[in-house]
């Protein structure tokens, strides 16, 4: 059932070109009624050959012109249906092929961290590429040789019994061997399969893994380690692969020995038929020609099978990760609040990653637009949380965060997050050139814009300093370049988006004491009329903060100014004299 189940959903994958799915489709069933009507055609030429004495010259040459004409239109029909079918199947299959492969990188994007924190990307890379590759080839098997092949079992078989029901029941012996043949292949290897997908997948991610993490592997002398575990994994796949290996190979030769005993019972029974004068020459003939096409078929529906069995796996992979739904719901009827004025409101927020351990618990602050907000406290208190649940990384379990007034689950994504600006602490970039970085945060930024931002974020002087200045490759995920370099990106990033929120998370912790002053200094008058979010571990850079919120194991347990926390000498002050007093936080 599974494989019917999968097998179907491919084919309901082609719903949007559904006219020229059916245009194909009869296409297939000419192909394989003509096909069929050949054998008979050769037939019933044999026949005449054989009764020609019988008959005048004259007539002879009448009856074979009749055949001739009409095997003629047969092969012609053949020829015309074949040339759309291959013209056209080709064509359908790689555009549904890059369909699917649009379709499918666009909604694991669309994904939350929630999911992408428990995949690993090399994995679901492996899964779009070997499933988009795997619909390719079902759909134009499907169109080149499936449906004729149906066509020829469902629909032109039982014709062979009106013809002659005896040779009839041979092929129809036959073909319920090939099915239940590959039916028991197929039960006794299936599990067997799915084990060797997931030695694949675990290849994929290890082999991701190594690729991405290149100079830890070279500074740690981990070559060696990695290869003989890649080695390892290589040779628990094949030792899992082999066993269904030798079942389809055993299927394979279990049909071709049953072809060659119907083709034999075929001959036998139909000579002791004719010397019954139950069939003719031609009528043997005729079904040595249907053995010999339906064999054939079956031939190319066994290997079918085999390759969709193989191919299963990762064809139901590919569906999982399509099923996915999203936990963070972006409403049909969302509301586009336009720019936002930056008024943000937690409301009694609780959250947990896992569901056992909570990561915020009854967290409740208002923040006025226009104000800065410092976050403080150890790691793993609960700040990147708060603020990753206010651009809906994730939501909240309960309570509410509110934008304007409004809450932001009722806001479209896209609005929301055009409002918020993020520089994280750990500076990404896309393997492209610095200007395709920056205009991540306005793509249609000038180049005026471009470095205006850089220069307000001191990024303007080292860029310039680049072999191709603003248009050289950054290398993966931004190598070629320092962690300051990145981090002041990343800024200038923010500065070109102009969000009226700004969540800055550690965004000068890579800075070098010098140029972090220059920084600060452009991030206060950034700042200006925006409602800023700040995650500091130096406490000394936000002193100038309207609210200091001071977290410990997610919960709020100190808020107010700089100077009013340290006046209490709480939480905040043993926090600020632990830092002074050079000793470092857990």
């Amino acid at each position: 059932m599974e494989f019917f189940r999968v097998y179907g959903r491919v084919i309901g994958l082609l719903r949007d070109e559904r006219r020229l799915a059916i245009m194909l489709a009869f296409a297939n069933i000419a192909v394989a009624a003509l096909q069929f009507y050949e054998p008979v055609l050769f037939g019933k030429v044999v026949d005449l050959l054989s009764n020609a004495k019988s008959e005048t010259t004259d007539q002879l040459w009448a009856d074979a012109r009749e055949l001739l004409v009409i095997w003629a239109i047969v092969g012609v029909g053949g020829i015309v249906a074949n040339i759309v079918v291959s013209l056209q199947a080709d064509r359908l299959a790689h555009r549904r092929r890059l369909g699917a492969m649009a379709h499918y990188f666009e909604h694991v994007l669309d994904l939350p961290f929630s999911f992408h924190n428990s995949q690993h990307s090399g994995r679901l890379l492996k899964v779009m590429l070997t499933g988009v590759d795997n619909l390719f080839a079902v759909w134009l098997s499907f169109f080149r040789e499936n449906l004729a092949t149906f066509v020829a079992l469902f629909v032109m078989l039982p014709l062979s019994l009106f013809m002659n029901w005896r040779l009839g029941c041979l092929l129809i012996v036959l073909i319920f061997f090939f099915a239940a043949a590959n039916a028991w292949v197929v039960s006794r290897t299936d599990l067997l399969q799915k084990d060797v997908e997931d030695y694949h997948s675990q290849l994929a991610s290890r082999a991701s893994d190594a690729l991405g993490n290149i100079h830890l592997i070279q500074s740690f002398v981990r070559l060696a380690v990695e290869t003989s575990e890649m080695h390892r994994v290589i040779g628990r796949t094949l030792a899992a692969q082999y066993p269904v290996l030798n079942w389809w190979a055993l299927l394979s030769v279990m049909t071709r020995a049953a072809s060659t005993v119907t083709v034999i019972s075929i001959f036998v029974l139909g000579t002791w038929l004719y010397t019954r004068g139950e069939a003719t020459v031609g009528q043997i003939v005729s079904f040595m020609g249907f053995a010999a096409m339906l064999i054939s078929r079956m031939d190319q529906a066994s290997g079918f099978v085999s390759r969709i069995f193989f191919q299963m796996p990762s064809l139901a992979d590919f569906f999982r990760v399509i099923d996915h739904q999203s936990t963070v719901l972006d409403r049909p009827d969302g509301i586009d609040i336009g720019r936002a004025r930056g008024e943000v409101d937690f409301e009694d927020l609780n959250f947990s990653y896992d569901g056992l351990r909570p990561a915020l618990q009854h967290f409740s602050l208002h923040v006025p637009a226009g104000t800065t907000v410092a976050f403080v406290g150890a790691t793993g208190a609960g700040k990147s949380t708060a603020l990753s649940l206010l651009h809906r990384m994730w939501d909240a379990q309960s309570g509410v965060i509110k934008v304007d007034g409004v809450d932001h689950r009722t806001i479209k994504l896209e609005s929301l997050r055009r409002n918020i600006g993020v520089v994280f602490q750990d500076s990404t970039m896309f393997y492209r050139s610095i200007a395709d970085n920056l205009r991540v945060g306005k793509p249609d930024a000038t180049q005026a814009e471009i470095e205006d931002a850089a220069k307000l974020a001191e990024a303007h002087d080292f860029i310039l300093r680049q072999p191709q200045g603003y248009e050289t490759l950054v290398g993966e995920r931004g190598a070629t370049l320092s962690g300051g370099e990145r981090q002041r990106l990343a800024i200038a990033r923010a500065l070109l988006k102009n969000p009226p929120i700004l969540i800055l998370d550690e965004a000068t912790s890579a800075l070098d004491s010098v140029t972090e002053a220059r920084i600060q200094k452009a991030l206060k008058v950034l700042m200006q009329g925006r409602t800023t979010f700040v995650i500091a571990h130096r406490l000394s850079t936000i002193r100038d903060a309207s609210q200091v919120v001071v977290l410990e194991r997610g919960k709020m347990v100190e808020h107010g100014g700089y100077a009013e926390l340290m006046a209490q000498n709480g939480a905040f002050a043993h926090l600020v004299a632990t830092q002074q007093g050079g000793i470092e936080t857990a």
